[in-house]
């Protein structure tokens, strides 16, 4: 029977029924029944995530509707109560001596997460969680509910995308424009959001016993096996081996365009004929996608139907809908749900294969054994939804058109390429915000320039003010509500681009490691997860030089 998501509910939690049902677990560990315990527990957490996500997801989808904001709100309000009854049970199940019977049952990395887990969350910082979810829930609705005027339309953050790719300059130009006024407008309420954020982060991380927010960051994202220091030599190595190829590349472009100088406006138009855009609408890409799917591997065709029939995808952009795209799930159905904004553009397809690639994960580990390793840790997550963007390279005829495939696979490579300046220069900014927590918001707009000017010299924002003084860091999600969740697309990235190269050689043997690599879920930490498929680290030496290096042969650079 296919999957339907109107009929995935789950029951409505109170902090009577919390307390209810963890007084419940901790007598089955009373009485001596661990592994009793752990699967009641893992039942619990099942049904708690599946509705949380369900509440997330509609007022994501809508976050104009008062009875979704209300909902969001109540979740968000007991989610520290939630932490709270996890926390405390985590702590007593490794306070148990047989830590060997405890990972028997449960897992040894499973055990590790926990021991990471503990050390993120106290009930001493419940009021402070609740908070950062109403700031961001803030930031969320600000954005969503930005009208802007171009060529005499009114639309929304995501509905510019089509203007500002446009082949014409001055209606680029006015997208832009149009884009920045906005955030110039609401300039002060930004930075008023942020800085409270970076205030009540700071005085967490106080609480729990570390300096600066970011130790307590990189627990709270479950990075076991490597750290700042790894990180940041990692961010020197795209400084040193791609900043100047992008540099090259723009230049090209200038030079092609015969402009006397290349602005921020034209860094979306990659390709001198126009960005290739979907070969028909919405509904024509959804169906040419399961042609797609079909040509590549039954597991993905037969996924991707279930996913379409079952109403598990919201792809239409429309007024009052959250931007941006993501994948989230319903672990008591082992289900996933795909959400995004498609805008006519070709970031429709890459948002849409993208999404798909966390969506398949997430279905083929839905057995694993506890809900710890339904998916990995962000930074290895991010490989399944990379990679299948280059995994469906081949097959790109059918959503662009035959005509077009070369040129958007080109266009794609060279967008993958400028993306890694761009998310190392957002990991070092939130890297140095938090070091200096005291930071004005002018002085935070000063970081920006600085590293900005490190990572991607090339800027140059005309007469665009706003980012031209440091504000276009404001205008990326993830810095405001998942902090330090942006390394992650640069890391997997560069495992992607390996599975990239395998594919080019081997496209059968590629696809086969891939469909492997999303069956093991989140069962080892990011390394041992890249290791496992026979690929290299990102934190390796030479593995982020071999991978550009193929990129730049292939576009002949």
């Amino acid at each position: 029977m296919t999957l339907r998501f109107v009929e995935i509910t789950a029951p409505r939690p109170d902090r009577e029924s919390l307390a209810v049902q963890h007084a419940a677990i901790d007598a089955l560990l009373d009485a001596g029944d661990r592994a009793g315990a752990l699967a009641a527990w893992d039942r619990a957490r099942r049904d708690y995530e599946t509705w949380s996500s369900l509440v997330h997801l509609k007022f994501a989808q809508d976050t104009t509707d008062k009875d979704a904001v209300a909902a969001r709100e109540y979740a968000d309000a007991l989610a520290p109560e939630a932490a709270t009854h996890e926390t405390a049970l985590k702590r007593r199940l490794l306070a148990d001596p047989d830590r060997a019977g405890l990972a028997a049952l449960a897992g040894a990395h499973a055990v590790a997460l926990w021991e990471t887990d503990i050390t993120a969350f106290d009930p001493a910082i419940a009021a402070e969680t609740e908070e950062e979810s109403r700031l961001s829930a803030r930031y969320t609705a600000l954005l969503a509910g930005a009208k802007v005027t171009v060529q005499g339309q009114e639309v929304n953050l995501s509905g510019l995308t089509p203007f500002a790719e446009d082949p014409d300059r001055a209606i680029r130009h006015e997208a832009e424009a149009a884009r920045w006024d906005f955030f110039a407008k609401n300039g002060e309420e930004l930075d008023s959001i942020y800085d409270q954020l970076v205030t009540l982060r700071t005085g967490m991380a106080r609480k729990l016993g570390d300096a600066t927010f970011t130790p307590l960051a990189y627990r709270r994202m479950r990075r076991l096996d490597y750290g700042p220091a790894d990180v940041a030599r990692y961010r020197e190595g795209v400084a040193r081996h791609v900043t100047p190829l992008v540099a090259r590349i723009l230049e090209a472009r200038r030079a092609t365009h015969g402009w006397d100088r290349l602005c921020y406006w034209d860094e979306s138009l990659i390709d001198p004929a126009g960005n290739p855009k979907p070969a028909g609408d919405h509904d024509i890409l959804v169906m040419a996608a399961q042609e797609m799917f079909a040509r590549m591997d039954p597991r993905l065709a037969d996924f991707y139907a279930m996913m379409r029939q079952g109403g598990f995808i919201d792809l239409k952009n429309r007024p009052g809908k959250a931007g941006g795209g993501f994948c989230t799930s319903f672990p008591n159905a082992g289900a996933p749900f795909i959400f995004a904004n498609f805008n006519g553009t070709h970031n429709d397809i890459g948002v849409f294969t993208h999404e798909m690639g966390h969506a398949f994960q997430c279905w083929e580990s839905r057995t694993q054994p506890g809900v710890d390793y339904l998916w990995p840790t962000m930074e290895a997550a991010e490989i399944h939804s990379m990679g299948l963007e280059y995994l469906t390279h081949p097959h790109m005829g059918l959503l662009v058109g035959d005509a077009a495939a070369d040129r958007y696979r080109a266009m794609h490579l060279v967008s993958a390429l400028a993306f890694l300046p761009y998310g190392v220069c957002v990991d070092h900014f939130q890297h140095e915000v938090y070091a200096n927590p005291d930071a004005t918001p002018a002085e935070r707009h000063a970081i920006w320039q600085r590293l900005e000017r490190l990572y991607m010299p090339w800027s140059d924002y005309g007469d665009l003010a706003y980012p031209a003084k440091g504000g276009r860091w404001q205008a990326k999600q993830h810095i405001y509500n998942s902090p330090f969740y942006y390394i992650d697309y640069t890391l997997a990235l560069c495992v992607a681009l390996q599975f990239w190269v395998w594919s080019r050689r081997d496209p059968k043997a590629a696809l086969d490691a891939y469909v492997a690599l999303c069956g093991r879920g989140g069962s080892m930490p990011f390394q041992g997860l890249v290791a496992s498929t026979g690929l290299t680290s990102p934190f390796a030496e030479g593995a982020l030089e071999a991978a550009v290096a193929e990129a730049a042969a292939v576009l002949g650079l």
